[in-house]
């Protein structure tokens, strides 16, 4: 038997279908990412028009079809009106929820995600901050209730705490001086075409695949901080250019091999 459910969440893209629908994803505390169409609201005199739109955040009430999800009724609590006034800061918005969406499976519940996200939103209004910090602590936070966050308190190779000064993406997290050290000792006793270096000042190209990126004792106090602190109490410091140009580094490395998603949103931000 079909029933209506409502549910608390916020939309993450909306794509007309046909000549007046919408079709919406929503990221709900209850229910995980949830797909639902929203029939007449492109029409000029519908009533949920402007509540069928990204970051419209409050309590929406679905029929549960067979297949799918109808939208039926909408009890907004946030428009992000603000948000909408700033080009960049949009682009950023829409990337976030972009993001949100690649990470976020349908069914499981997304309470932690959905905080992230609806935090976040808001801390781009607080150009104290800076929009690439709000990014970079989006980024790591969302990893890491979603569980694929990055180890960086201690070696993930030997578990050891202390001397953490490199980044592998490959393995997952910070590597120690020793180990690191151990593995380049190895690498240099290879033969010549065996050797996988990336060169360059950007990394330190290892036999395995794994490229070691130098990260500071401030990036790495940053990234715990950031991963151990509840996201209401996040947005409130600022980082040096340093800290966020080897933060951003190293997040992009991670990222691009564990996500492996290219997203729209940043293609256009690079052009403002």
């Amino acid at each position: 038997m079909t029933e209506s459910i409502t549910v608390t969440g916020m939309i993450l893209s909306a794509q007309p279908i046909g000549e007046y629908d919408r079709r919406i994803v929503l990221l709900t505390k209850e229910k995980g990412k949830i797909s639902a169409f929203a029939k007449g609201v492109r029409r000029p005199t519908a009533m949920l028009a402007g509540c069928s739109q990204p970051f419209v955040f409050g309590r929406f009430t679905l029929y549960e079809g067979r297949s799918s999800y109808t939208l039926q009724a909408v009890e907004a609590e946030n428009y992000f009106a603000e948000l909408r006034n700033d080009l960049e800061a949009v682009y950023y918005g829409v990337y976030f929820c972009e993001f949100a969406e690649a990470v976020t499976r349908e069914g499981l519940p997304a309470k932690e995600e959905l905080k992230v996200l609806y935090r976040s939103l808001g801390a781009l209004l607080k150009k104290s901050i800076g929009a690439e910090l709000v990014r970079a602590i989006f980024e790591l936070k969302m990893l890491s209730v979603g569980g694929i966050s990055p180890q960086v308190y201690e070696c993930v190779k030997c578990r050891k705490k202390e001397d953490l000064v490199w980044f592998s993406a490959r393995s997952g997290g910070c590597i120690c001086k020793a180990c690191a050290d151990k593995l380049w000792e190895e690498e240099l006793q290879m033969p010549e075409q065996d050797r996988q270096t990336s060169g360059g000042n950007t990394g330190v190209g290892l036999t395995v695949g794994e490229r070691y990126l130098p990260v500071a004792g401030s990036t790495l106090y940053t990234m715990q901080y950031i991963l151990a602190t509840p996201i209401e109490s996040l947005y409130t410091f600022t980082v040096s250019e340093d800290v966020l140009r080897q933060l951003k580094k190293i997040l992009k490395e991670f990222l691009d091999l564990h996500i492996g998603r290219k997203f729209k949103s940043l293609e256009m931000l690079e052009l403002l």
